[in-house]
C-alpha cells in the first residue's frame, strides 16, 4: 500500500528544505577528479584541535562502552569557573546548534512569532518552521542586524529573538551599547538568544560579552561552541548560558546523553589550551588581511568581518564561480540562500590555502 509519508508529517516540517552543509573533500575529489582539495567552506579551524584536546581523547577510548555523563559534571564545572557562572546556568548541546533548537522547542508554539535578521544563520528559520511558528525577518542594515527595527517588530505574539553576534554569513557584529539598549526594550515574555559561536575570534574592544548581562536580563540565552576556535567541529559540542530557571526548561527537552564521552573530555581539555586559541586567533587575523588585500586588488567588494570567514561580492552569480572553483579543487560556500546571490563566503584557512583560493578566484574573475 502506497503511503504519502510527507502528508503525515506535522505542518511545519512538511515545508522545510533540509539544511545543506558544505560539500566534503572526498565528494569533490571523486566528482571532479581533482586532488589536494582545499576546503574553505564551513568555518572550521584549519589548525584543527589543540594538543591538549588531542592528548586526552585516547585516554577515554576504553570507556566508550559506557554511556557518557549525562549531566556533563566535569565540563560544566570547568565552564562555570571560566565564565563566572553557576553550573546550573549551563545547558550542553550537540553543538550550539542544538541549543538554538531547544529554545524553539521549549518556548515557541505555532501561534508565536520568532524574530531574526535578514542574512542571518539559516538554522533560525529552520527551527522556527519546525515548530510551526511565524518567522518575522527584519531587513538588515549594511548586511548586519538593525536592532532598532528588530525591537519595533516585537509584539505580544513574539516569543523568541535570534541575534547572531558576529553574524554568519556576513561577519558583521553588534556593538555593546546597541545590544544593551535592545535588551532593555525587550518585554519579559520574549526570550533573546545571542548566538556567539565566533566569540573567541573577535578582537574589537566594543564587542559585548553577553554572558555578563544574564543576571540583569533574565530572558537572555547566550550560546557558544567548541566547533570554531577550538577546532572540535567533528565532535559536535556547544553550550548555552542562561538563568538557572531557563536552563532548567532547556534541559527538560534536551535528549539524554546528547553529548558524547570524547566530546566532553576534549572540550574540557580545550578550555585550558590558551596557546592554541591565541595561535588560532592570530593566524585568523593574518589570513583575513591576506584575503581582504586580494579582494581589494581584484576590485571585489567584501563585507568587513570579525569572525573566521569573509563574504565577497564576485560581481556575478556566486553559484557559477563556486562551481568553477570546484574544478580548481577549492571549496567555498555560495550564499544565495541568504539572499546574497553574488557573494561567496570564504573561511580563513592556512596561508597557502588562502593563496590557492586567491589564485583560483583571480583566474575566474579574469576569464571572459
Amino acid at each position: 500500500m502506497a503511503v504519502d509519508v510527507l502528508s503525515l508529517a506535522v505542518p511545519g516540517v512538511r515545508g522545510i528544505k533540509p539544511y545543506e552543509p558544505g560539500r566534503p573533500i572526498e565528494e569533490i575529489e571523486r566528482a571532479y577528479g581533482v586532488a589536494d582539495v582545499v576546503k574553505l567552506a564551513s568555518n572550521e579551524n584549519p589548525l584543527g584541535p589543540g594538543p591538549r584536546a588531542l592528548a586526552v581523547m585516547p585516554e577515554r577510548l576504553n570507556g566508550l562502552a559506557r554511556y557518557p555523563d549525562g549531566n556533563g559534571f566535569a565540563l560544566k564545572s570547568k565552564l562555570a569557573e571560566k565564565l563566572s557562572v553557576a553550573p546550573e546556568q549551563l545547558t550542553l548541546g550537540n553543538g550550539s546548534n542544538e541549543i538554538l533548537e531547544l529554545a524553539a522547542r521549549a518556548f515557541v508554539l505555532p501561534e508565536h512569532e520568532v524574530v531574526f535578521s535578514a542574512h542571518a544563520f539559516a538554522v533560525y528559520p529552520l527551527v522556527t518552521q519546525a515548530v510551526g511558528a511565524t518567522a518575522v525577518v527584519v531587513p538588515a542594515h549594511d548586511w548586519g542586524h538593525d536592532l532598532e527595527a528588530m525591537a519595533s517588530a516585537l509584539n505580544e505574539r513574539t516569543r523568541l529573538v535570534f541575534i547572531a553576534n558576529p553574524n554568519n554569513p556576513t561577519g558583521t557584529w553588534v556593538r555593546r551599547g546597541e545590544l544593551k539598549t535592545f535588551l532593555k526594550r525587550v518585554p519579559a515574555h520574549v526570550l533573546v538568544v545571542v548566538d556567539e559561536a565566533y566569540f573567541e575570534y573577535v578582537i574589537e574592544p566594543d564587542y559585548p560579552n553577553a554572558i555578563a548581562w544574564i543576571e540583569r536580563f533574565a530572558n537572555l540565552i547566550v550560546t557558544r561552541t567548541f566547533s570554531k576556535v577550538h577546532g572540535l567541529a567533528g565532535l559536535r559540542i556547544g553550550y548555552g548560558v542562561s538563568t538557572p530557571e531557563v536552563a532548567d526548561v532547556l534541559n527538560r527537552v534536551r535528549e539524554p546523553f546528547n553529548v558524547n564521552t570524547l566530546a566532553l573530555a576534549a572540550a574540557e581539555a580545550a578550555l585550558g589550551d590558551f596557546a592554541h586559541v591565541t595561535h588560532s586567533v592570530t593566524m585568523n587575523q593574518e589570513g583575513m588581511r591576506q584575503l581582504s588585500k586580494a579582494f581589494m586588488e581584484m576590485g571585489l567588494p567584501y563585507i568587513p568581518s570579525v569572525a573566521n570567514f569573509i563574504a565577497v561580492d564576485v560581481r556575478r552569480p556566486g553559484a557559477a564561480v563556486f562551481e568553477a572553483l570546484l574544478h580548481e579543487g577549492v571549496i567555498v560556500r555560495p550564499v544565495a540562500n541568504y539572499a546574497m546571490s553574488n557573494h561567496l563566503r570564504v573561511t580563513v584557512g592556512l596561508p597557502d590555502e588562502n593563496q590557492r583560493f586567491i589564485d583560483a578566484l583571480a583566474k575566474m574573475i579574469s576569464a571572459p
